[in-house]
């Protein structure tokens, strides 16, 4: 117990002796006797050799000793902090550095836009994922076996180890999202369905091996063709303005029936012909038709009952064509001196 005593008569001598000024030194000070491994929690161990009867006294020694160290160190924050500020300090005071103003990207505007026109016609937006299995990406959507857009040299197909009897890959339309839909059996649909896709292609100015759509789907009673042509003639009209030239022209999609392309007159050239019309003076923007009643069997809807359409569009073209820009592929290498002169864009 007597050295005890001694010891801390020693350390409470060498902490008032103690001198310094600022904040390093009173960090010092933490460390050296209040950290821990300082020298408090060091004295505070000697309880364990002080006999039984005596712990008593040594333990409001130990607690004297431990408030004086800490009324020390509150001095010397005292100190520290109204002394000299540090010159190297951030003066607080000074106005913030000019923040550089960003923007959306072009791809986002368009999409956007897209998505707020459709919206005024009550569609509704649906989300599906990336990654799909083979049957909402391509069976589902009366994609024969055979079908040329079920080879690796069309799509890309995910390694999903040897334990797996299920295709997966990486989905070429968002229709997998439409099946989605048509599989919850609520009924009457309306929503559109935007997001990234990804097909084996050849990058050029006009083509990409991922770029982005927004697919639209209907389904009620009594749906007709005429139906999907009135949603579409108000879509080019909010999107392009009431000067823009529409065309319509046959095709054949496997998931609808009758099927076709709707083209819209080339802004960039004005109809003369350049690389992103291929010199017709028409740019096609999407292509659609009325639900094949196999669709719907496969999503168990009643085709006898119900009928629908459905329209596909790339999000990149009518970027293109809106902003004036003649390669696909400045979307994509973010480039600020590209990005910048959309700052101001809606």
């Amino acid at each position: 117990m007597q050295d005890l005593i001694q010891k801390l008569n020693a350390y409470k001598q060498e902490i008032a002796e103690f001198s310094g000024s600022g904040e390093q030194a009173a960090e010092a000070f933490r460390i050296q006797w209040l950290g821990s491994k300082g020298r408090v929690k060091e004295a505070m161990g000697e309880m364990k050799h002080v006999p039984v009867e005596q712990k008593k006294d040594a333990g409001q020694l130990l607690n004297e000793f431990k408030l004086f160290a800490e009324s020390k160190y509150a001095e010397l924050k005292e100190t520290a902090g109204t002394g000299t500020a540090d010159q190297s300090a951030p003066d607080l005071s000074l106005p913030g550095d000019a923040v550089p103003l960003g923007s959306r990207h072009p791809i986002s505007l368009m999409r956007h836009k897209i998505i707020s026109i459709f919206q005024r016609l009550g569609f509704a937006v649906a989300e599906g994922p990336e990654i799909e299995d083979d049957w909402h990406n391509f069976t589902a959507l009366n994609m024969p076996a055979h079908h040329p857009a079920r080879d690796m040299q069309d799509t890309f197909y995910v390694d999903a180890g040897e334990n797996t009897a299920v295709d997966w890959l990486l989905r070429t339309h968002t229709s997998n999202t439409q099946i989605r839909e048509m599989e919850k059996g609520k009924l009457p649909i309306r929503v559109i369905c935007p997001g990234r896709v990804y097909r084996n292609e050849t990058i050029s100015a006009r083509s990409h091996c991922f770029f982005h759509q927004v697919e639209g789907l209907y389904i009620d009673e009594n749906v007709s063709f005429a139906d999907l042509k009135q949603t579409l003639y108000f879509f080019v009209r909010e999107m392009y303005g009431k000067d823009v030239r529409v065309r319509f022209r046959p095709s054949y999609f496997p998931f609808t029936e009758p099927s076709a392309e709707m083209d819209v007159s080339c802004f960039i050239c004005g109809g003369k012909g350049c690389n992103i019309c291929k010199k017709t003076g028409w740019v096609e923007i999407l292509g659609c038709g009325m639900v094949h009643p196999n669709v719907l069997r496969n999503c168990n809807i009643d085709p006898e009952k119900y009928t629908g359409f459905a329209f596909g569009m790339g999000v990149e073209r009518p970027a293109m064509l809106k902003y004036g820009i003649n390669d696909i592929r400045l979307f994509s290498e973010n480039d600020v001196r590209f990005l910048k002169q959309f700052t101001a864009a809606t």
